[in-house]
């Protein structure tokens, strides 16, 4: 109670006199909760008590002392100690109002949430008006899974007491629970009209406005927390998920490092390292974090959740699924780990049990916009495009304004200039607002709708567009690649000084590198290699970078040792995925990068080199979206045509040493002359020819790459002559691939 004494009894008797004997009623009671032997109290409420007496209402509540000490352990997080003394206290006045209320607090502490609405609720028995109790009511509710029950309690609470911002506030949570940010923004600023300076609300705004897919305006209201309360780790934890949003790593790691400088502690929200795993590729210092998080907090789930990604990001799908399941060991109703199980899934080729996984999410949280747009990507895979589709449609009817959806719906879209997702997707593109992201995945999909309307100005228009955006996004220059090239032939001698001899009695599968510049047929090749049936595709491996990169690039020095290491880590992980057979292929392009390492490693392996028409291979990459973050000189004309250069050198320097253990595979060739081309594959693979290899499309294996459509059609002709429809929009950017294209053949 705000007033002071006599101004409390004051009001009781103006009460009185004006016909409010219920009022009167519960001011008395509110005195003789703080004052239980004041006389002028005890005269006042008798006639309103009925039969009550003096006496009887003198033992009705414990002494301020009594009900103190409570509040101090309560607030010192001693928890089972209050209970204990407040049990206690229960049994000698089991009808005071303060006592009940303080009892339904600590029981909410313990998650004892029947025992506190109890409490509440013999409270609110004897003083129905009771505001706080209404309101601790709802908490408790929440607490149990209640959260319609808990919106009664906190609008009766806003009922007797309309400026509660903590009522606005905690109904703006139960509504994010429930999926609901819009109108939970509407509880958010109502108590922040009540309240201003509320830092939970205006935090809590940010996190409504962050679901909403606004991560600029949650930054505001962050800000605006954090101006108010500058030690609010939450806040900058929040905030560090905003700027990570945006795609800008720095501003958010240095967010989540004030948040552990105030809160050194804080298991629940170590996200810096996320970062630095997700954005500065440091998975390894990702996981020792998490796993100090999970020092100070065993049951922390978010901790197996996270170590999940970083080890699904170092391309360990097997450890990450078994981080994911202790995560959901913990949290069975943990969506989001559902969904990230359903991604490594996927990584291993396990479109069924993923796309399990997708489902059991958007079970948990039906407007789950991602794990919808991840089951399509899977449904994809398994080349079932209408149900893909449906499953992109569900993402875009929770989040009109995905923008990575609306590009992967495109890709498997024959647009006409009135189908309505095309006009959706220009509507959503003359919004100024889209950020730089969302803005660039609209560009490549109208670029893809275009090109279907044989609109090659306008396409490339927006392609060049998406590029732009992309490139500095990924803050790529062509220096980077540069540099790489030259770190990879000064390495080269001393790699094939220490060449592993041939392998004798080896037991395990032989590996089949695919490789060249992506989009110059790699995934063709696999589909037709994998058709036969002593073959098995694994796909686009990252373990040759994973574990070979640094050794490839001279950062690790090279020694018999560190190839025979290098070798066992790659078969290792390799012999999980052959299904038995004797050949598998990893089919990554990149990993013509790393061929002085692979001769070295693999005396046994099989390496197929395929080229493309150069101008060819460069408009196909420039043209298209790749999620992967390697792929940086893609999004600009020159910065492809520099790297094709770098490309095609380092592979004639390559000849020197490896000419013999190299087959060269000509794209073009292979569609024009399918059955010879094919035959020759097979022979040099020493395999005994079968016909299954001659229709690649009937292959039903996964497919994650570009080329997804592409190879689920027979093998067609014509391809590398679709870059010329462009051809007097370059500016003669690829003038100088002519060499290129002579060289190769």
């Amino acid at each position: 109670m705000d007033l002071k004494l006599d101004q409390a009894l004051m009001l009781a008797k103006k009460k009185l006199k004006d016909g409010s004997a219920e009022e009167a009623k519960h001011i008395y009671q509110d005195i003789l909760a703080k004052f239980p032997a004041n006389e002028k109290a005890k005269r006042g409420i008798k006639p309103l008590l009925g039969n009550a007496t003096g006496k009887a209402l003198k033992v009705q509540n414990p002494s301020q002392s009594q009900l103190q000490i409570l509040i101090n352990l309560y607030s010192r997080g001693q928890l089972q100690q209050a209970s204990n003394q407040a049990n206690g206290l229960l049994n000698q006045f089991p009808h005071s109002v303060a006592l009940n209320n303080i009892c339904g607090a600590i029981h909410t502490g313990l998650k004892q949430y029947g025992a506190a609405i109890n409490n509440y609720k013999q409270a609110l028995k004897i003083k129905p008006n009771y505001a706080e109790a209404h309101y601790n009511m709802g908490a408790a509710l929440m607490g149990k899974g209640d959260p319609d029950a808990a919106i009664i309690s906190y609008k009766k609470a806003l009922k007797i007491k309309p400026d509660y911002a903590e009522s606005h506030n905690n109904i703006g949570a139960v509504l994010m629970g429930k999926g609901d940010p819009d109108a939970a923004i509407v509880s958010y600023k109502k108590a922040l009209i009540i309240k201003p300076d509320y830092t939970e609300s205006h935090n809590n705004m940010g996190n409504a406005l962050m679901d909403k897919g606004d991560p600029d305006a949650a930054i505001v209201s962050y800000k605006k927390a954090l101006k108010i309360k500058p030690d609010y780790a939450e806040a900058y934890n929040n905030m560090g998920n905003a700027l990570k949003e945006k795609e800008d790593p720095d501003a958010a790691i240095k967010s989540y490092k004030k948040a552990l400088q105030i809160k050194p502690d804080y298991a629940v929200r170590i996200q810096c390292i996320r970062l630095l795993m997700m954005d500065k590729g440091d998975p390894d210092a990702a996981i020792v974090s998490y796993k100090k998080a999970l020092k100070i907090k065993p049951d922390y789930a978010e901790a197996h959740y996270n170590i999940g990604a970083a080890l699904k990001d170092k391309g360990d799908p097997d450890a990450a699924i078994v981080s994911y399941k202790k995560a959901l060991k913990i949290k069975p109703e943990y969506a989001e780990a559902c969904n990230n199980m359903g991604n490594a899934l996927m990584d291993k080729g396990h479109l069924d049990a993923a796309i399990v996984s997708y489902k059991k999410a958007v079970q948990i949280k039906p407007d789950y916009a991602e794990s919808y747009k991840n089951m399509g990507a899977a449904l994809m895979d398994k080349g079932d495009p209408d149900a893909a589709i449906k499953s992109y449609k569900k993402a875009l009817a929770i989040r009109p304004d995905y923008a990575d959806t609306h590009r992967n719906l495109s890709k498997i879209t024959i647009y006409t200039s009135e189908n309505s997702h095309f006009l959706e997707m220009q509507r959503l593109h003359q919004d100024k607002t889209l950020n730089d992201a969302a803005r660039c995945n609209l560009s490549f999909a109208l670029a893809k709708a275009h090109e279907d309307l044989g609109e090659s100005k306008k396409a490339f228009s927006y392609f060049a567009e998406g590029n732009a955006l992309r490139k500095k996004m990924l803050g790529y220059t062509i220096d980077q690649d540069q540099n790489l090239f030259t770190s990879l032939r000064k390495a080269q001698p001393s790699i094939l000084k220490h060449a592993l001899k041939c392998i004798a009695n080896d037991s395990g599968p032989v590996p089949v590198f695919i490789l060249g510049m992506p989009r110059s047929g790699t995934t063709l090749v696999e589909q037709i290699i994998s058709c036969h049936s002593d073959v098995t595709a694994a796909g686009e491996l990252k373990d040759i970078g994973r574990f070979g990169g640094l050794l490839a690039q001279g950062v690790t020095q090279a020694t018999t040792e560190a190839v025979s290491e290098f070798r066992q880590n790659y078969l290792s992980e390799l012999i999980k995925r052959s299904d038995g057979n004797s050949l598998i292929t990893d089919k990554l392009p990149q990993n013509f990068r790393y061929i002085p390492l692979i001769c070295s490693a693999f005396p046994e392996a099989k390496i197929i080199h395929v080229q493309r028409d150069a101008a060819a291979t460069c408009w196909s990459n420039y043209k298209h979206y790749f999620p992967a973050n390697g792929l940086g000189y893609c999004y600009d004309l020159k910065d492809v045509t520099a790297y094709y250069a770098l490309y095609s050198d380092f592979m004639q320097f390559l000849q020197t040493s490896y000419s013999e253990r190299i087959y060269h595979l000509n794209y073009e060739k292979l569609t024009t002359d399918q059955e010879t081309e094919s035959r020759n594959l097979i022979q040099y693979l020493e395999l005994e020819w079968e016909n299954a290899c001659l229709s690649p499309q009937a292959n039903k294996r996964s497919v994650r790459t570009a080329s997804q459509q592409q190879v689920r059609k027979k093998v067609y002709q014509g391809s590398s002559q679709q870059w010329r429809k462009y051809e007097p929009l370059l500016n003669g950017a690829f003038d100088d691939l002519m060499g290129f294209k002579e060289r190769s053949r």
